[in-house]
């Protein structure tokens, strides 16, 4: 089981370069010559869609844990 939550935490932290525009921002900023804005436009993306993924996966950690945690104290109670 530990392994398969190494796995997957390990597939999540590897990120590949990706784009992350709508339509009509694309068709704008493909119109400029630098593409520095477009770039720019494109972190600005990535950085706000991994914020709420980060909440949720703290929030279920915590839960996680605190589960665990009374699971682990359930069980020495019983053994004293």
């Amino acid at each position: 089981m530990k392994n398969r939550i190494f796995l997957i935490l390990i597939i999540l932290l590897i990120s590949l370069e990706s784009t992350a525009q709508c339509a009509m921002c694309r068709a704008v900023l493909e119109s400029e010559e630098g593409q520095s804005t477009a770039e720019g436009v494109n972190d600005g993306i990535m950085y706000l869609m991994t914020i709420p993924y980060i909440l949720v996966a703290g929030i279920g950690f915590a839960i996680y844990w605190q589960f665990f945690r009374e699971k682990k104290s359930k069980k020495n109670k019983v053994s004293l």
